[in-house]
């Protein structure tokens, strides 16, 4: 029987804002969109937050058994943040700076997107594609919408006419829970707004300047298309009509997700999705992360220690470990004493689930592993809660010591599933990357030898009853973090 069969999954969606049960449309099978990158800078830890959100939810469904296809585009053209000025076109301003033509902008960081998300373990999504990769439909929506007269032609470019989309008894701004006549009175006067019939409407196909450098030829002459419709576009096109779930930060919710909203019910009559999952912001040091303002860092600086926020450089693992005790809906902190706690306490569970396999079985448990292992999915069944799955993991640790202690038993079937499901969700559900690099494992080797050489004279001098050596040891080792534990079969230590 499939897993997810026994499990009772809770999602929060932002179009009702409460939790509720998780149904798929098709039993057993999952479709899920996620707004991937605007590929026109470096990916911000804001967006590696955002993706690790979404990669542990993919994890989990397919640890319960769930066949998921996840769609994560990539965002190569057409990225408009303001319908009437074309020269906010990301690519053709990054494209002059930088003094490249716009494809080799998208190359450059469509790259480095993979290395960043590969440093960090991400599973790759199911199919990635690319809006440029996609225009025809593109093009067969907009004219779909045309000839439904929910969109018109202006000077070569394409709207959606939202007044006729709530004319005809659907609502604009139900996603993001704002009212149309606010939206109307608080629009600002912008070139181009006269090409609109409304403020609101927004771009389906904008006509190309002959200065602009990314074109394509449409009926309705050479341009590129509108920012909103790539994603309705691709998502129809790999999930169908309506599909399960669609995620990105809080920040596309409007107008980014509530125009896909929109575009998917006047095309095909309905809502597209079923459930709407919005990720919250990142702070470094409780301020907004801002190039602007210079409290800004970069994924793999943060990784390899260059920046002057942080200490010293920290692994992938216990960045990974640090964004996750935090849920995805609650605002995220980094600061320098956060990523030092985190690493501690990733090292102390790690130094846990190591001991598990030299556990002794009993002839009977004195701990019910059954009902902790229930915990762990009770955790992430309720909207994917990260912080409270990671606190039962260090219940787990907390049964392995004690049971290593001999305070403890358990059977043989208790200690396999003990570790099992310590396995499971530490390395395939939250993704920690249980590979250990050769250069770490060495270094690793290395250390644990020059701990054990300091045991061995801290014990000589016991015997020769040197008692402030043998002390002066042991503080230092503490000082540095090591704890030592004195037993009937020697002295053992860990980090």
């Amino acid at each position: 029987m499939p897993l997810y069969k026994s499990q009772s999954l809770k999602v929060h969606n932002t179009l009702s804002g409460e939790k509720e049960n998780f149904n798929p449309i098709h039993e057993g099978s999952i479709g899920m969109y996620v707004c991937g990158p605007t590929v026109y800078s470096n990916v911000h830890l804001g967006n590696v937050r955002t993706f690790m959100s979404f990669d542990v939810i993919f994890r989990y469904l397919l640890h319960l058994d769930y066949k998921v296809r996840y769609v994560r585009n990539i965002t190569d053209a057409g990225h408009l943040t303001d319908d009437g000025d074309i020269d906010n076109d990301r690519f053709v301003k990054q494209s002059r700076l930088e003094k490249l033509e716009p494809m080799e902008i998208v190359q450059k960081y469509t790259v480095d997107f993979h290395k960043v998300l590969d440093t960090f373990n991400f599973l790759p999504p199911t199919i990635e594609p690319t809006a440029t990769g996609h225009i025809l439909e593109q093009i067969e929506l907009t004219q779909k919408l045309i000839d439904s007269g929910f969109a018109y032609e202006s000077n070569g470019s394409v709207y959606f006419d939202v007044f006729e989309y709530n004319k005809r008894g659907m609502k604009y701004g139900e996603l993001s829970n704002r009212n149309i006549d606010e939206l109307f009175a608080n629009t600002r006067d912008l070139d181009g707004q006269n090409e609109k019939k409304n403020p609101q409407d927004f771009a389906l196909w904008k006509n190309a300047s002959p200065a602009h450098i990314m074109r394509w030829n449409s009926p309705w002459g050479e341009g590129f298309p509108g920012w909103h419709l790539e994603c309705t576009a691709m998502s129809t096109k790999y999930l169908g009509e309506k599909f399960d779930i669609h995620g990105g930060g809080m920040d596309l919710k409007f107008p980014h997700h509530e125009c896909e909203v929109a575009q998917g019910k006047a095309c095909n009559g309905e809502s597209p999705v079923n459930y709407w999952m919005h990720t919250n912001m990142l702070t470094m040091n409780g301020l907004r992360m801002s190039k602007s303002t210079g409290n800004y860092i970069l994924p793999l600086e943060l990784v390899k220690g260059d920046n002057s926020f942080f200490e010293k450089p920290f692994e992938p693992n216990i960045v990974r470990f640090c964004f996750l005790q935090a849920h995805y809906r609650s605002v995220l902190d980094i600061s320098n004493d956060a990523m030092v706690a985190s690493e501690k306490g990733y090292h102390r569970l790690m130094e846990s689930y190591k001991l598990v396999s030299s556990l002794k079985p009993s002839n009977s448990s004195s701990l019910d592993i059954a009902a902790w292992r229930q915990n762990c999915y009770d955790a992430m069944n309720d909207d994917f809660n990260t912080p409270i799955l990671i606190a039962q993991l260090f219940e787990g640790a907390r049964y392995i010591n004690v049971v290593n202690d001999g305070a403890e038993t358990l059977t043989a079937e208790d200690i396999e599933l003990l570790s099992t499901t310590f396995s499971n969700f530490l390395f395939d559900v939250l993704g920690v990357n249980n590979k250990v690099s050769q250069n770490t494992a060495e270094t690793t080797e290395k250390l644990n030898g020059a701990i054990e050489l300091l045991i061995q004279m801290r014990n000589q001098a016991r015997a020769d009853k040197n008692f402030a050596l043998s002390d002066q040891i042991r503080d230092q080792l503490i000082a540095l973090g090591i704890q030592l534990k004195d037993g009937k079969e020697g002295t053992s230590f860990s980090i």
